[in-house]
């Protein structure tokens, strides 16, 4: 995937890494993208967790909303990606267990 990477894009990496508090981060999506591209990001990133956790691709269908083919494309990212869906996922699992304490 690194064939797309050019400066513009290495600086908005950096910048989501600027990004100091969910306000701030939304603000900045918002300002950044499309109420639909939030949404369609929103929706894949709920389709990897579903995925992660063991449900299966009908059960995500019904409850997201996803088609199998956006389903399939999210399932091809977790098992042979970079692994930032993993990431992402474990760190947000850990902090909210930590926010139950």
């Amino acid at each position: 995937m690194q064939n797309y990477y050019s400066e513009a894009v290495n600086a908005l990496f950096r910048s989501v890494l600027l990004l100091e508090s969910e306000d701030e981060s939304r603000a900045f999506f918002e300002d950044l993208c499309t109420i639909k591209e939030i949404q369609d990001m929103a929706q894949r990133f709920e389709t990897a967790r579903l995925l992660y956790s063991g449900k299966s691709y009908q059960e995500i269908s019904r409850q997201v909303g996803t088609s199998s083919t956006t389903i399939s494309r999210v399932s091809r990212c977790l098992n042979y990606g970079d692994g930032g869906y993993e990431t992402v996922i474990a760190r947000l699992e850990e902090q909210e267990k930590e926010d139950e304490v």
